[in-house]
């Protein structure tokens, strides 16, 4: 996703003019692009900018839960605006994607006989709020962040600990040395919007293999 959101950010605008913004500000991009949602939504949540665009994210392929490499990125709703809010809209309905993308997999599993209620995020997209609370309101589900920022490295210090013999079992140097940090629940008044923006993303990817067919037919 990171990948995909650089390419969105440094395509849709001219590098030079999204750099003297988001640097003049010392932001990252991300979090530049966020508060700028934040200014153009108004009234509305934020999520519903994105009503007219939509994302398909597997421009590498999909790995789950289709696992097919052919698949490619679709996106739907373009204009031929090029400013700040289009840069910023399609950013968000890629967040939104990848959230969807997690909803695929959440449904998937379930209805394998899997029981889920709760995600948990830990590396650097936990670090962005609307990438958090994009996955919160479209899955529905709380999601956990670590009291650690750095998780994965407290990962790796928890591995160490077994492996000196500090703790007996992974288990119980996760419970020693790992703690919950925030939870961020999800806007359940938001949910008939993002059941719609779900209906699309899952015909999207029926639309593209339609197409590859009648492309492929004789």
């Amino acid at each position: 996703m990171v990948s995909f959101c650089r390419i969105i950010c440094f395509s849709t605008l001219s590098p030079f003019k999204i750099k003297i913004h988001f640097f003049s500000r010392c932001q990252s991009i991300y979090a530049y692009l966020n508060s700028h949602l934040d200014l153009i939504k108004k009234a509305q949540p934020v999520g519903f900018l994105t009503v007219d665009l939509h994302v398909w994210p597997d421009f590498h392929g999909n790995r789950s839960p289709l696992a097919d490499l052919t698949l490619k990125g679709m996106v739907t709703g373009l204009t031929l605006s090029q400013d700040l809010d289009d840069l910023a809209i399609l950013y968000l309905a890629t967040v939104q994607a990848i959230a969807f993308g997690t909803r695929f997999i959440i449904e998937t599993m379930e209805a394998a006989g899997h029981s889920l209620s709760t995600l948990f995020l830990c590396g650097g997209l936990s670090k962005n709020p609307l990438f958090v609370q994009m996955h919160a309101d479209i899955t529905g589900m709380p999601v956990v962040l670590s009291q650690e920022v750095e998780s994965v490295l407290v990962g790796a210090a928890i591995l160490g600990a077994c492996a000196s013999g500090d703790f007996t079992s992974v288990q119980e140097a996760m419970a020693r040395m790992s703690k919950v940090g925030k939870v961020v629940f999800p806007e359940h008044a938001d949910k008939k919007y993002y059941d719609k923006k779900y209906q699309v993303f899952l015909r999207m990817v029926e639309h593209q293999k339609e197409y590859s067919a009648i492309m492929n037919g004789s």
